[in-house]
Parts: C-alpha cells; sequence; structure tokens
C-alpha cells in the first residue's frame, strides 16, 4: 500500500472515529484516512506536516462543500464515519477515484433511509434484481456496507435498499451519473415486460436465462447510448428463421427510440436483439 504525504500541517475540524478526520489544510476541507488518526483528536488539533495518510479525500465543488457541511450539522458522526471508511475500501478494491458526490449523496441518502426503516417504513426497490444482475460488484460492496451498519448502528439494511447503495457506487464509478442509471434499468426492465408480454409468459427474475438476457439487453443499450454500431452478417438469416423474435426485435426498437430519445437503431443492433430474444425463447419455451 502506498502511502501519502501530507505537505503540510492541518487544523482538525472534525474527528468521526479513530480512522476518519476532517481536517483544514491551507484553507481547503479534506477527509483523511489512516488507522488511529482520529484517535483522541478534538476541533483546533493539529495534524502534523509529513503524517502518512492511507487516503486524502478532497471535495472541490463548491456546492458540494456547502451540501457536505450542511450534512456535518444533522448526521451523525458515527455514520458518517463508517460510510467514509467504506468509501476508503472501495477506492483500494477499485483501484478508482470515485466521484467527490458520492460523499455527499451516499451519506444523505443512508441517513433518510435509516430513518424511514427506523420508523418500520418499508422501502421499494424496483429495479433490486436488475442491479444486483448488472451491477454485480457494486451490490457486493452495498452489503458489506450494510454489514457495517448492522454491526455499528445496529440497523439492518434491506436488500432493496443495498440495491440503492449499489446505484450510488455504480453513479459515483460513472462521474456521477446516478439518474441515467437508474433510467436505463427503468428501460431495461421495460424491454423485458414487453418481451414477457409478446411470448405470453412470466421470466423467473432470479434465473440464469433472465440474468443473461438482461446483460445482453444492457450491452445493447450501452452500445446505442455510446454509438458504437456492431456488425451483424447474419441479419438476412435471423430475419427469415427467427421472424417472431425479429418483430418483437423490431418493437424494443421503439422503446429504446422513444426511452432514450432517438430516431433510428441499426438493423445491425436490432438483429442482435432478435437473436438473443430467440436464445431466451428457446430456454424458456421447451
Amino acid at each position: 500500500m502506498n502511502l501519502i504525504i501530507l505537505n503540510n500541517k492541518a487544523t482538525v475540524v472534525k474527528s468521526f472515529n479513530n480512522n476518519i478526520l476532517l481536517v483544514r489544510e491551507k484553507g481547503k476541507e479534506k477527509i483523511l484516512f489512516q488507522k488511529g488518526i482520529g484517535f483522541g483528536k478534538k476541533l483546533g488539533d493539529i495534524i502534523e506536516k509529513g503524517t502518512l495518510v492511507e487516503k486524502i479525500f478532497i471535495i472541490e465543488d463548491k456546492e458540494n462543500q456547502r451540501n457536505f457541511n450542511e450534512i456535518l450539522t444533522r448526521v451523525d458522526t458515527k455514520l458518517i464515519g463508517i460510510v467514509e471508511e467504506v468509501i476508503a475500501e472501495i477506492t483500494d478494491e477499485l483501484g478508482e477515484t470515485l466521484n467527490e458526490n458520492i460523499h455527499i449523496g451516499l451519506v444523505d441518502h443512508l441517513f433518510y433511509a435509516i430513518k424511514r426503516l427506523e420508523e418500520n417504513e418499508e422501502i421499494q426497490n424496483p429495479f433490486i434484481v436488475e442491479i444486483q444482475t448488472l451491477y454485480n460488484r457494486e451490490f457486493e460492496m452495498a452489503s458489506k456496507l450494510a454489514d457495517k451498519i448492522r454491526e455499528e448502528l445496529k440497523v439492518d439494511i434491506p436488500e432493496g435498499e443495498k440495491g440503492f447503495i449499489a446505484l450510488h457506487i455504480h453513479s459515483a464509478r460513472n462521474n456521477g451519473k446516478l439518474s441515467n442509471t437508474i433510467k436505463y434499468s427503468f428501460l431495461s426492465n421495460s424491454i423485458i415486460e414487453h418481451v414477457e408480454d409478446r411470448l405470453n409468459i412470466e421470466i423467473d427474475r432470479k434465473s440464469l436465462d433472465y440474468a443473461r438476457f438482461l446483460t445482453h439487453i444492457r450491452f445493447a443499450i450501452e452500445r446505442i447510448i455510446t454509438d458504437a454500431p456492431i456488425k451483424n452478417d447474419l441479419i438476412y438469416v435471423i430475419k427469415k428463421k427467427y421472424r417472431l423474435s425479429y418483430e418483437i426485435a423490431e418493437e424494443t426498437k421503439k422503446i429504446i427510440c422513444r426511452a432514450l430519445e432517438i430516431s433510428n437503431i441499426s438493423e445491425d443492433e436490432i438483429a442482435y436483439l432478435a437473436m438473443h430474444i430467440e436464445r431466451f425463447r428457446s430456454s424458456i419455451i421447451k
């Protein structure tokens, strides 16, 4: 592990727990992560220049700074400390820099979620199966955070809520684009519901066939969004051999175009969708 050296002395603003400190260094607020660094620290204490830490998070955006300071006034210090420790672990595990919004959005989301859970309100997540399937790694990380919350705060986080946490993590890996993540999950679900209606079947959301089909749909959506066309030399064969599946793929095209506000999708992509619909249909209807 490569440790980071503080280039200047820093003043403690808040100690969240033994491992997480909020400090001010040369007018900038920074979150420091290092085992034991927060032990016994209080407002105004000095962290000396040359101190070694594992992680430094800086919230650069002015609005994010204001929002983070507002969160400090109403959210339990212990919860912030738990979340910041897990963010540090996630950045280590992924080897990625996460969007700074996660320091505000995830804490704020969990604050209200825990409040609702303590008031026995049920939390519904219509995208839970899609999230578990498409963002499995993020869901595993969300489960680790849920375990820490259960251990430290004695609050059980349900599966649906873990899904929302996973979306925050996925969003932070993708430059803060959470709304699009939800939008595309909803689109994937709409496509599958249409296929169910057309084939007059009900798909087992826990099955391997469903997971495989959902992944193919997601990749297709990603290609369309990023304008990364795919070549399909079997268009004629697919149209002739899999007439029903191609017809459903054409209908699916309209759903995608409407949702993404685009005018058209290439015939190559429609043929691939038809092929995946056919494979799925064959595996379900035997």
